[in-house]
């Protein structure tokens, strides 16, 4: 049995893929922990050699990603390109690090005994991979936990089943063994059940999430109850901080990108926009023109920086946002409300704690601007948020910068760049309802690793009984 995703601008098919049911993850579950071992016994070189291969596999399918990214959810060619580049970094960094999963001897009080703390391969880890940015997301769910000699089972999104099977067929081709790179596609109406039996399945040992925070306190509700660790990429409320000594027309290039690449379908997106009153009108100026220069458009035609979002939920939603701001007293100064999912870039200037989007995340190409009268009351709201992904601040003085950056609390901060970074080797999470855990590099190998004390008695030992 199958289901079918239809594209957001024409509802048109744009993909099926097999519609699984709770009952079929116990021979997936077993399947990928029979396949481990073996894996798990393949020395670093041997897993790079595979990984590498899988990074070039994933490179030959551009146009195949471009098609399934423009049909499923309605991104641009350029956010494709972007996403499949990213991602094929991401697989070579992973490949890059197989030799670098090292432990340590710990030296010992006991004479004659030689402490070792060895990092070693887990299990069988789930990855949990949402549709926004599908490659990269979709990669970083499998890539370094793979490099850690782990199998794992990818739970691919309902919204772009072709887009992440597309991943696992590239991975396929790459010569992997039988069994340690699988795939899970349900319909919607089954995404419960079908997590549910995934993170129960007892050869699961580890759970990576991208996704709501909503969802991912129900996953971390449902694996505590077998302690089951999880690490948690949720939800973003981005901050961007303007100082009065910020340059503007820099300030203005990253507001532009961090609130509206893939139509602020991003976890990192900037939200709200802080600045601070000496310089928020001439601010709200340049930006305002930035985002009216931004069109939206059908993204097969491919002439405009924004295409649709990706479903009439979200149109809803941000729509909303705009109403409940503006009858508050928020201006609109660039953007509107829109009726179809291609979406005008939209600024809402003279935001307050009182409306909405002061606080639920948008994701959609909508921004708050938030006056603030300095910078310590520009600190304070960028931590009034119960979330803690990304952030970033705008200030000429690279010190006070620092300064600043180091008052934010999230997992992320940026000093005169944009909210929306990623590169494969950084430590990539957050804190407060953004989650826990760290994707990327050396974080990411104690993440998909298990630290172990192992000990060698090398005199004859001595007891008191």
């Amino acid at each position: 049995m199958k289901f079918e995703r239809r594209n957001p601008l024409t509802g048109e098919v744009a993909s099926s893929a097999v519609a699984m049911k709770a009952g079929d993850i116990p021979a997936i579950a077993a399947k990928a922990a029979a396949a481990f071992p073996e894996w798990a016994a393949t020395g670093p070189n041997g897993r790079r050699a595979v990984l590498m291969k899988a990074a070039a596999a994933l490179e030959a399918k551009a146009d195949q990603f471009v098609d399934a990214m423009m049909g499923e959810i309605g991104a641009t060619k350029g956010w494709a390109m972007f996403n499949l580049g990213l991602a094929v970094g991401m697989i070579r960094e992973a490949a890059a690090i197989t030799t670098q999963i090292s432990g340590e001897v710990i030296p010992s009080d006991k004479p004659g005994c030689v402490a070792m703390a060895l990092k070693e391969p887990v299990g069988v880890i789930l990855g949990i991979a949402p549709w926004n940015a599908p490659i990269i997301l979709g990669v970083r769910a499998i890539a370094v936990p793979l490099a850690c000699g782990n199998s794992v089972i990818l739970k691919a999104s309902e919204s772009c089943p072709r887009t992440h099977a597309l991943i696992i067929e590239a991975f396929a081709e790459a010569g992997f063994p039988d069994g340690v790179v699988n795939v899970v596609t349900n319909a919607p109406a089954d995404a419960a059940d079908v997590v549910g039996a995934l993170i129960d399945a007892p050869e699961i040992k580890r759970i990576n999430f991208t996704g709501s925070t909503g969802v991912g306190k129900i996953i971390a509700k449902r694996a505590a109850e077998h302690l089951k660790p999880c690490l948690l990429e949720l939800g973003g409320k981005a901050p961007l901080i303007i100082l009065e000594d910020a340059d503007l027309d820099e300030a203005v290039k990253a507001a532009a990108f961090g609130a509206f690449m893939n139509q602020g379908q991003i976890c990192m997106s900037t939200e709200r926009i802080i600045v601070v009153d000496a310089v928020a009108d001439a601010f709200a100026e340049k930006f305002a023109a930035k985002a009216k220069s931004m069109p939206a458009g059908d993204p097969r035609v491919g002439n405009t920086p924004l295409g649709a979002v990706v479903d009439q939920k979200t149109v809803e939603h941000v729509n909303a946002l705009i109403e409940d701001a503006s009858a508050k007293g928020a201006k609109v100064i660039a953007g509107g409300k829109g009726e179809s999912v291609v979406l005008p870039a939209t600024v809402v200037d003279g935001v307050t704690s009182a409306m909405s989007i002061y606080r639920d995340e948008s994701f959609g190409p909508v921004v708050a601007m938030i006056r603030a009268k300095d910078e310590a009351e520009a600190i304070r709201i960028a931590n009034d948020s119960a979330y803690g992904l990304s952030a970033a601040v705008f200030t000429r003085d690279t010190a006070r910068g620092l300064r600043v950056a180091r008052q934010i609390n999230s997992g992320i901060c940026h000093v005169n760049g944009p909210t929306v970074h990623d590169e494969a080797q950084m430590p990539f999470g957050g804190v407060g309802g953004s989650g826990y855990g760290r994707f990327g590099g050396k974080a990411g190998i104690d993440a998909f690793t298990e630290l172990r004390w192992i000990t060698i008695e090398t005199l004859p030992g001595h007891f008191p009984i």
